[in-house]
């Protein structure tokens, strides 16, 4: 797996450096931009999503250095190809970026977990308490009739 990687990060490099000396003349040129976004990119992406846990890619903390490599290369990828970022391309990209490693995770990119004990517990606590004590109050009131009619 790493000589691929290795060969597609050279193939990359020489495809920026190419854009760099050789400008072109007409702006951005679309198919150029999605081919090295696709062979250049998302190498770097998928090595290092591999060599993380899957019950991880979900987690926040631990993908955003990834996410943002990602986002930096296509970013610094339509720089030197003058082409505008973002733009469809791109959407496009992280579509199937999203919907190959992240279709799992909540919309919030966050895991879903239980809130902590100190918000959760007066949310529990105060209605039983008002409802323990609602009771009482009807219980008592109906045991002292004088003064009712």
């Amino acid at each position: 797996m790493a000589p691929e990687s290795a060969s597609l990060l050279k193939a990359g490099l020489m495809l920026l450096m190419a854009a760099q000396v050789l400008p072109s003349a007409y702006g951005c040129d679309r198919a150029f931009y999605e081919r090295v976004i696709n062979d250049f990119c998302i190498a770097k992406f998928k090595f290092d999503m591999e060599g993380l846990d899957r019950g991880l890619w979900c987690s926040w903390p631990d993908t955003t250095e990834i996410y943002e490599g990602l986002t930096n290369c296509t970013y610094q990828v339509a720089l030197r190809v003058d082409c505008f970022w973002p733009n469809q391309i791109v959407d496009r990209f992280f579509m199937q970026i999203h919907r190959i490693y992240f279709h799992d995770c909540a919309l919030t990119g966050r895991l879903i977990h239980d809130p902590p004990t100190s918000i959760l517990a007066p949310f529990i606590a105060v209605p039983v308490l008002v409802t323990l004590l609602m009771t009482a109050l009807v219980v008592w009131r109906s045991k002292r009739t004088e003064g009712v009619l």
